[in-house]
């Protein structure tokens, strides 16, 4: 029943949306669900762009995963990065690990190597859609189906707001979805390589994110409240 609500709610705030819309693919399987919705909602592929957010440090298995869910779907990724300046930047302040050195330097990263691009990708959109889920994290709790975006000006939509981890992993194994290969060494929400590790047993989704600093302020910037 959820699955079937899920496309026709989908469907309903597609229709009432104008203008063009992103779909943020975060190599992660929310994302490819996402996508897997909208072909089920019959929503027109001429009103959206799928897009990913090349952060230079993503791992060997995301990239390949990418080029997966682009032929399983038959779309094209549309990938936003930094170059010249700011890259060299980033890379020359920051470096491979730097970010673990403080909160500040952390998030300086995130917003070069995801704001900034993201910026650009949702420049030309009146709404993006989204994989995030209440309950992947205390900062995501009061996530709705429909939020204002008051930092990037437009609507953000996120189909899975409701669904638990079960439900995730059931439809994916039900329509044999595309998966990271990194799920299965024990990863559970994926991100940059230097920021990002397997969970243990009992941890929380979004345990191995940022998993030096305090649980309350672990986002990268680019789901703000």
């Amino acid at each position: 029943m959820l699955y079937k609500h899920s496309v026709e709610r989908l469907a309903d705030t597609i229709k009432n949306t104008s203008g063009h819309i992103g779909l943020a693919f975060s190599h992660q399987i929310e994302d490819v669900i996402a996508i897997h919705l909208l072909f089920q909602a019959k929503i027109s592929l001429s009103k959206l762009e799928f897009f990913t957010l090349d952060t230079h440090k993503l791992f060997k298995e995301s990239l390949e995963y990418q080029k997966k869910v682009e032929k399983f779907f038959h779309i094209s990724i549309v990938s936003y990065k930094i170059s010249g300046d700011w890259l060299s930047y980033v890379d020359t302040e920051i470096g491979e690990w730097g970010m673990r050195e403080s909160l500040q330097k952390r998030k300086q990263c995130c917003e070069i190597r995801k704001i900034i691009p993201l910026k650009e990708a949702l420049s030309n959109k009146t709404a993006w859609i989204s994989g995030i889920r209440a309950t992947q994290s205390i900062t995501r709790a009061n996530v709705k189906l429909v939020e204002e975006d008051i930092h990037f000006g437009l609507n953000k939509i996120n189909p899975l707001y409701d669904w638990s981890d079960e439900a995730v992993w059931a439809y994916a194994k039900l329509h044999n979805l595309p998966i990271n290969a990194l799920y299965h060494q024990g990863f559970k929400s994926i991100g940059c390589s230097p920021c990002t590790r397997p969970i243990k047993e009992g941890e929380d989704t979004r345990a191995g994110r940022w998993w030096w600093e305090d649980p309350n302020h672990k986002e990268c910037g680019l789901h703000q409240k």
